[in-house]
C-alpha cells in the first residue's frame, strides 16, 4: 500500500506495564525498500522479544542504533519515498533525543505543563513518611513497585553506595570489578521481585503420595507419544488438580486491589507456569486449563518450552495468569522451597522432584513415592486453614486413581 506522507516507526505502548524497550537488532539496512507488515526491527521487551512492522510499503530510514534503550513513545525509524525522507533530520540527531532522559524532554518541550516533582511521585503515606524521617527527598527516588510506585525498600536504600563507599576499610576491599548491565528480561525479574516484598506472604507445606500419579502417567506416556508426538509428564494432571482446587477455593485464583481494598476473583482459569530461559525467568500461561484435556495441556507446555528456548514467546502467551505454578522438580534436587508470589497472583504452587523415601502404609514402613509441595499465599487475602484446604483438594486429586483415569 503507498501513502502519501511519511510514517514514523514509534515504540508503542504494548500493555502489561511495559514501559521500556531495547532495540536488539535492525532486519533491514538503512535505506532498504520494504513492504507493508514485513518484519524490520526485534525490541527485546520485558516480557519478550517482539517483531516491529512496516506499517506502510516504502523506503526506511533508522534513526535508532541497534543497541538503544527504548521508550513508549520513541522513534526508531521513518518510511516514506527519498523526497519525503530528505526533510526528516540527521539520524545522529534523533538518536541523541532518545538517549535524553525522558523527564529532561518533557521539561525542554512542554516547560508551562510540568507538574511538580511531589506530585508526580507514586508513594503511599506511610512511605511518604519514612522519606521524611530519613530526610529523603522522596522526587529524587527510582520506585521500583508496580507503574513506578516507590516502595519502602527504595527509599531505605537510597544513599547507601556512598555510605558503604566511605566506610571504614572500604580503601583495603577495592579490586577489580566488572558491571554487567541487567537484561530488559532481568530488570522485569527485579522489579517484580521488589514489588513482591511488598505482599505479607505465608507458606503452606505438604507430601503427597505421589504413587498414583506416577502409575497415571506410566500407563498413558508411550501411547500419547506415539499418538500425538507429545511427551506426557507429571505437569498436565497437577494443572488439573490445581483447577479443581481453585473452583473450591475461589479467592486462589484471584488477584488483590490494595486501593479499595477488595479481591478480584477471576472466573477462568489462567494458570501460569515459572519458565527457565536463556535470558532469565519467564511466565507461559495455559489459558483457560479447565477446558483443556491432559494431551492438549501436555502439547501446549511443549510447544511452549519450544518458544521459551528460541525466543519467540509472545506477550500474549505470558500475560494474564490467575495462579502460577513453578516446577522446582523438572531442574532435580531440593526437598522443599518457598517460591516467591507471581504478581497480581494471590498465591504460587512450588513441586518438587517425587522421590522414593520411607512412608509408613498400614503400620508398617515401606519405600513409597514422595511428592513434597508449598503453597506460598497473600495473607491478606486468605489464612492458613485456607491454604490447608486448598493443597488438602490437590492432594485429594493426585492421589485419586479414578480422578487421574477420568482425565482425557
Amino acid at each position: 500500500m503507498r501513502s502519501d506522507c511519511i510514517k514514523s516507526i514509534r515504540f508503542v505502548d504494548v500493555g502489561e506495564g511495559i514501559t521500556e524497550g531495547h532495540l536488539q537488532k535492525w532486519l533491514v539496512r538503512d535505506g532498504d525498500q520494504v513492504k507493508e507488515d514485513q518484519g524490520i526491527a526485534q525490541v527485546e521487551t520485558d516480557k519478550a522479544v517482539v517483531s516491529v512492522p512496516a506499517p506502510i510499503d516504502g523506503i526506511v530510514k533508522i534513526v535508532a542504533p541497534d543497541g538503544t534503550t527504548l521508550h513508549v513513545g520513541d522513534t526508531l525509524a521513518y518510511i516514506g519515498t527519498p523526497q519525503e525522507l530528505a526533510t526528516v533530520g540527521s539520524g545522529a540527531q534523533t538518536a541523541a533525543q532518545i538517549a535524553m532522559p525522558k523527564a529532561t524532554q518533557a521539561q525542554a518541550e512542554k516547560p508551562s505543563q510540568a507538574l511538580p516533582a511531589q506530585a508526580q511521585v507514586l508513594a503511599t503515606p506511610s512511605v511518604r513518611k519514612l522519606a521524611h524521617d530519613l530526610g529523603v527527598d522522596i522526587a529524587q527516588v527510582h520506585g521500583t513497585g508496580p507503574a513506578g510506585r516507590i516502595l519502602e525498600n527504595d527509599v531505605r536504600s537510597t544513599g547507601k553506595p556512598q555510605a558503604a563507599a566511605n566506610a571504614p576499610g572500604a580503601e583495603e576491599q577495592k579490586g577489580s570489578i566488572e558491571r554487567v548491565p541487567l537484561t530488559q528480561t532481568r530488570k522485569a525479574i527485579a522489579r517484580n521481585m521488589e514489588a513482591s516484598l511488598s505482599i505479607p506472604a505465608a507458606t503452606h507445606m505438604d507430601l503427597i503420595d505421589a504413587q498414583a500419579l506416577v502409575d497415571a502417567v506410566a500407563k498413558r506416556k508411550a501411547q500419547i507419544l506415539a499418538d500425538f508426538g507429545v511427551k506426557l509428564t507429571f505437569l498436565p494432571f497437577i494443572i488439573k488438580a490445581v483447577v479443581e482446587a481453585l473452583k473450591a477455593s475461589p479467592n486462589f485464583n484471584a488477584s488483590y486491589d490494595r486501593d479499595n481494598m477488595e479481591i478480584i476473583r477471576k472466573r477462568y482459569y489462567n494458570i501460569g507456569l515459572a519458565a527457565e530461559a536463556p535470558d532469565g525467568l519467564k511466565v507461559v500461561v495455559i489459558k483457560d486449563a479447565d477446558k483443556k484435556g491432559i494431551v492438549g495441556i501436555a502439547k501446549e507446555i511443549q510447544q511452549l518450552h519450544q518458544k521459551i528456548q528460541n525466543q519467540t514467546i509472545t506477550l500474549e502467551e505470558m500475560r494474564d495468569s490467575t495462579f502460577t505454578i513453578t516446577n522446582i522438580g523438572s531442574l532435580g534436587g531440593g526437598f522443599l522451597s518457598v517460591p516467591i508470589i507471581n504478581s497480581p497472583n494471590v498465591a504460587i504452587l512450588g513441586t518438587q522432584m517425587i522421590k522414593d523415601m520411607p512412608v509408613v502404609k498400614n503400620g508398617v514402613v515401606a519405600v513409597g513415592k514422595v511428592f513434597p509441595v508449598s503453597l506460598v499465599f497473600d495473607h491478606r487475602v486468605v489464612d492458613g486453614a485456607d491454604a490447608v484446604r486448598f493443597c488438602n483438594d490437590i492432594k485429594a486429586c493426585l492421589e485419586n486413581e479414578i480422578f487421574l483415569d477420568k482425565l482425557e
